[in-house]
């Protein structure tokens, strides 16, 4: 019988912020990992990497104010970097976790590039603020290389668009370590944004939501499942207000139109729900969760989360 197939996508919450933080968490989320991987499910793991990906170009950005014989460090490299040591942390914590339960399974990081459209409406409206607080005469050298900046209420910051993730460069590898039953961490921090020229790939400057690219990864591997680990237990609707409701189920129909209506916050769950729909589509097999990893036992618990599924489906 063939093995179900299941796309992780980490949060800040199953990563931390800081070395140690990332450290401890790995090993709490290569628990929650190793219970699907003893369930027979083939494991894929994407993850978040905001806070790490802006020390790196922080700590770049630091070390070209002191050493200015050196080239700047693109956005496209700082995440390359941020892949890295993330993907690092995590197979190394997965792995002894699996031999601790007599599980032998190789556990592989793909240094993962995904396509952007050039012309996608993202890269005329930058959002993403990166890397450090700045000067006002610091950003305005910024904006004079060509870089968006946006006041903040400490100083400046560098912004970067955030467009849509078209397709995934080393998907067939991916889909050949999945398929040889391996976990595979893959399109970590949405993925390294590149554009197609020709056969050459462009780095970007921007971040792709990392939501999205996690959808689209389930997408392309033909996933059952994608469990998003985010910073709260269920999706709500009138979330923060007196009236917050916690929803132990939603119809992609439900999904869909509460979407449209505002019901969630940019930047947060609406691309969560973006991911969603576009992931299940019409299909009544694939399925969606959205929770929140429990800290204590790092369990996946039954009647945890949101579960998210078209009308009617088993």
């Amino acid at each position: 019988m063939k093995k179900k197939k299941i796309v992780i996508a980490l949060g800040h919450e199953a990563l931390g912020r800081t070395l140690p933080e990332q450290h401890a968490a790995a090993k709490r989320t290569a628990k929650a990992v190793a219970d699907f991987i003893r369930e027979d499910y083939q494991v894929v793991i994407t993850h978040s990497n905001g806070p790490q990906v802006g020390m790196i170009h922080t700590a770049m950005s630091e070390f070209c104010q002191h050493h200015p014989e050196y080239t700047a460090t693109p956005t496209s490299v700082c995440s390359a970097m941020s892949q890295g040591y993330i993907g690092y942390d995590l197979q190394n914590a997965i792995r002894t976790e699996l031999l601790n339960r007599g599980i032998f399974k190789t556990v592989s990081t793909v240094l993962t590039q995904v396509v952007v459209d050039p012309y996608d409406e993202a890269f005329y409206h930058p959002t993403k603020t990166i890397g450090r607080l700045m000067t006002k005469e610091e950003a305005e050298e910024e904006e004079r290389k060509g870089n968006h900046v946006t006041q903040t209420a400490d100083g400046y910051r560098r912004i970067v668009a955030a467009p849509k993730p078209i397709d995934i460069v080393e998907i067939d590898a991916i889909r050949a370590l999945s398929d040889a039953d391996q976990v595979v961490i893959a399109c970590g921090g949405g993925g390294i944004p590149v554009l197609a020229q020709n056969h050459r790939l462009q780095g970007a400057s921007a971040v792709i939501e990392k939501d999205l690219a996690a959808g689209r990864l389930a997408e392309l591997l033909g996933a059952d499942m994608l469990v998003i680990l985010t910073s709260v237990d269920k999706v709500c609707l009138g979330f923060g207000t007196p009236e917050e409701q916690k929803l132990d189920k939603l119809s992609v129909e439900e999904a869909r139109r509460y979407l449209s209506e505002g019901e969630f916050e940019q930047g947060t769950m609406a691309p969560k729900m973006e991911a969603a729909i576009s992931f299940i589509g019409d299909s009544n097999e694939r399925s969606v969760l959205i929770t929140k990893l429990n800290k204590e036992d790092a369990e996946l618990t039954g009647g945890m989360g949101t579960l998210i599924k078209n009308e009617g489906a088993v």
